[in-house]
């Protein structure tokens, strides 16, 4: 806890692959879900060796949307609605899950062979409890697509999800979502007057001045509900990202890939999977195995 108005995340890291490295944010102990964020990765900076196997074959996912936005490499989706996506950074792929959608994420076949690196972000949204068994859907946003804004001497905001500063995405979310790429020159200030009812921000690999305290590199920062703030670059100009939204209607319960209101939906996608009843990604062989459901 930085102070009385900013609750600060560190997350906890594990190992993907061979020196992938994952920093995972939400949900933690002290904050389950930023508005509808109930999952935030971070993985990388990192540069790879040939060798390194960082697929992640065919699963499913239930009652969310996942929103992957890379700074460095590149990946390719394919899903068992016969999407067959690159994602490159500064663009953005939005999958909504809904009652149930597979699909894998693999190095292309062009980065195969040397090292390559590789960083990014990868978040959940949890889908509202009226469209949790919507149908799946994809949408894929090129990086020139994305409406750019300054709105101060310095910063530069690229609008991933949602609208700021007189700017709307293209991506269409389920729900009131904030999603922003903020890039600040050295020793500018952006102030950011509550730009959600929930929001947070997280700086990948700068540090950053909140309120004239410190924020390292690495770590999410919470303000309290309405609350402004002044974020100043250092002599590095930081880069640094701003999610949030309106709350969860409902507190959300979550197990492997799944996303639920209900502990029944999540119990019936487990015995589905394990049963082989998820729609197949065409060119696609095997499969995650789930964790034992236990209930």
């Amino acid at each position: 806890m930085m102070s009385d108005t900013l609750l600060q995340l560190t997350g906890h890291v594990t190992e993907l692959a061979a020196g992938l490295h994952v920093r995972r944010l939400l949900p933690a102990a002290a904050r389950r879900a930023v508005g509808p964020f109930v999952f935030f990765d971070h993985f990388g900076p990192v540069t790879l060796p040939a060798q390194a196997d960082t697929d992640i074959g065919p699963h499913p996912h239930i009652g969310l949307a996942t929103v992957t936005y890379l700074f460095e490499g590149v990946f390719l989706h394919r899903d068992s609605l016969g999407t067959v996506q690159a994602i490159a950074p500064g663009e953005i792929n939005w999958m909504t899950a809904g009652r149930g959608i597979v699909h894998s994420e693999r190095t292309p076949d062009d980065q195969r062979g040397g090292p390559r690196r590789l960083h990014g972000l990868q978040l959940w949204v949890a889908l509202p409890p009226a469209q949790e068994r919507c149908e799946p859907a994809f949408q894929h946003v090129a990086a020139a697509d994305i409406p750019v804004v300054t709105p101060s001497g310095g910063a530069r905001v690229r609008v991933l999800v949602g609208e700021a500063f007189g700017a709307a995405s293209p991506v269409r979310p389920a729900s009131p979502t904030l999603y922003l790429d903020v890039q600040l020159e050295a020793g500018a200030s952006l102030s950011l007057a509550a730009p959600a009812p929930e929001w947070a921000l997280y700086a990948p690999t700068d540090a950053l001045q909140l309120g004239g305290e410190p924020l390292p590199a690495a770590t999410m920062a919470v303000p309290a509900a309405g609350a402004a703030l002044k974020i100043v670059a250092g002599a590095q100009g930081p880069r640094f990202v701003v999610i949030g939204g309106a709350p969860l209607e409902r507190p959300v319960r979550m197990w492997w890939n799944f996303v639920a209101t209900e502990r029944e939906r999540i119990a019936e996608a487990a015995a589905l999977w394990e049963a082989g009843g998820f729609p197949a990604i065409a060119g696609e062989t095997g499969r995650v195995a789930a964790p034992p459901w236990r209930g």
